[in-house]
């Protein structure tokens, strides 16, 4: 009898239609990560909110403050549609058109992701600057001058040429999920194919574009290295400069950074106006719309491909190759230590943020209450804050009541996990939406905790996209530089503090194992992740 009303209690929760929800734990667990990650933006403004309204009023009405907010908007707006203009043509050539190599375009196309922008900028400015490369070759022909790289363009090219990809991957992804046989009606009711596209094919995948669009904004704006290097002020640059410096006005750079929050306070309600329309995603198992044929098209297509690929890999993994040639003696020069230092960090806080992200997701997955969607909500955050707005109020926070974490790898580990947290929390929260929750409700009707459940089959389900979430936490903190220069230990290098050193010296020699040290190892990253993903479509 005993066996017979076990089986009962597992059938009966393997087809009831009705999921609990999740237990009080979860719920506490949640909420406590969600006001964890949460603490650098209550500093922030605890902090702001000591200098009054007024103080705030005229730092905003400051000519270099409103300079600084032109600036900033002017950099994002480009960098945005720069993105689109490259992004989307790439995603609908690889799935949509018979390019040639189409499956060696999409990981191409992907690739300039591992390459962080500074090292892009510099690279830039060391081959097209005015006493680069290209000068020096043009100056031997009597050209002596060519157009300068440094200010808004400069910085919006390089910026474009390493985000597009965030653009590109989402556009792709709602291209492989879009339900080919809307196309085909719209063909069969005599539009052309350029019509079927516009009206059919944009819409549904527009929420896509937004999202990359939304991701390459939020970078731009958070970008600290890219604007340093072109010589262009924008907020990012501003904080970090008046950090600590003599004669900067008190609370300058914390009141810049509320400025900074409200613009991207701005650029996520845009965002969401174009992202939640009426459409939504048609499931992956839709069939896909006959590939066009591009004909004389190809060539163009092929040209347009090979243009973005010289210009985002080519260049900058040339100009490093180039420099680990002439360095000479400087390459022994480079002290292991230093890429041991940044490779321990990462990977404690990709760990922290993948255990972290474990019960924000689970809780956010299984259950539609308004504390599971604040405690989602809260996560992203950090994400929305620029590394040099986190390390400042961390900075604040840890001078006034932890003196002994200052400037300390604990310190700095926490800054990438409030920073990077919402990458592991979208990957595993995905995840966990693809498993059956009667699995779960099954494994308990035969007397297992809800831990001894998650841990016997929701985990082994979810593995994929904890792997892939943690790895995505591992390249973006491998490569994040205002937070590791306000906060690492002194005498602590990383592969981005150390390039940063000798560039700012002039070594360019000595910063060529660094960065393709660093190159190296977030390439690797990126194979993990690409293996999670099908974009081979």
């Amino acid at each position: 009898m005993a066996a017979r009303e076990r089986l009962a209690r597992i059938r009966s929760a393997v087809v009831s239609g009705d999921d609990d929800e999740p237990g009080l734990s979860l719920a506490v667990l949640a909420g406590a990560v969600a006001a964890f990650v949460s603490l650098p933006l209550a500093g922030l403004l605890v902090r702001a909110s000591n200098y009054g309204l007024g103080h705030f009023l005229d730092v905003f009405a400051d000519t270099s403050s409103l300079d600084v907010l032109v600036n900033s908007l002017s950099l994002v707006g480009l960098v945005t549609v720069g993105c689109v203009l490259v992004g989307v043509p790439l995603a609908v050539l690889t799935v949509q058109t018979d390019l040639p190599g189409r499956r060696a375009w999409t990981i191409i196309a992907a690739l300039p992701l591992v390459v962080p922008s500074y090292i892009g900028a510099f690279t830039f400015v060391s081959a097209f600057g005015p006493r680069g490369d290209l000068a020096g070759a043009l100056g031997v022909i009597g050209i002596e001058r060519i157009p300068s790289i440094y200010g808004l363009h400069g910085a919006a090219l390089v910026l474009i040429l390493f985000t597009y990809p965030y653009v590109f991957l989402t556009t792709r992804a709602a291209l492989l999920s879009f339900d080919g046989t809307l196309v085909e009606a719209a063909r069969t009711l005599n539009h052309s194919r350029w019509q079927a596209f516009r009206r059919i094919t944009v819409p549904q995948i527009l929420p896509g574009v937004a999202a990359g669009g939304l991701l390459a904004a939020l970078y731009a704006l958070s970008d600290f290295g890219t604007p340093s290097i072109m010589r262009y002020e924008v907020y990012t640059q501003q904080i970090f400069v008046a950090q600590g410096s003599l004669g900067v006005p008190e609370g300058y750079p914390a009141l810049l950074s509320i400025q900074l929050l409200a613009v991207v306070a701005v650029v996520l309600a845009l965002e969401s106006r174009i992202g939640d329309g009426d459409t939504a995603y048609v499931s992956r198992g839709a069939s896909q719309p006959g590939r066009v044929s591009l004909g004389v098209w190809k060539w163009p297509a092929l040209a347009f491909c090979t243009a973005i690929a010289v210009l985002s890999l080519g260049v900058p993994l040339g100009v490093l190759a180039w420099w680990f040639q002439r360095a000479g003696d400087a390459i022994f020069e480079f002290d292991p230590m230093i890429a041991w230092n940044s490779l321990k960090v990462a990977v404690a806080a990709a760990g922290a943020a993948t255990v972290l992200a474990l019960p924000v997701a689970g809780y956010a997955a299984r259950s539609s209450s308004r504390l599971s969607m604040v405690s989602d909500r809260l996560t992203y955050v950090g994400y929305a804050i620029p590394g040099v707005v986190i390390a400042l109020s961390l900075v604040f926070l840890s001078t006034e009541f932890v003196q002994s974490l200052v400037k300390t790898v604990p310190l700095l580990v926490f800054a990438y996990v409030v920073r990077f947290l919402p990458q592991a929390v979208g990957s595993v929260r995905s995840s966990v939406l693809q498993v059956d929750p009667k699995l779960t409700e099954a494994a308990r009707t035969l007397g297992r905790s809800s831990t001894d459940a998650f841990r016997s089959v929701t985990l082994p389900l979810i593995a994929p996209g904890v792997a892939a979430g943690a790895a995505l936490v591992f390249l973006t903190t491998m490569k994040e530089l205002p937070a590791t220069l306000m906060l690492r230990p002194i005498g602590f290098e990383t592969l981005v503090s150390y390039i940063w050193l000798v560039r700012g010296a002039g070594s360019y020699g000595a910063a060529a194992v660094p960065a393709l040290v660093l190159v190296g190892v977030s390439a690797l990253s990126m194979v993990v992740i690409l293996a999670q993903e099908r974009y081979n479509g």
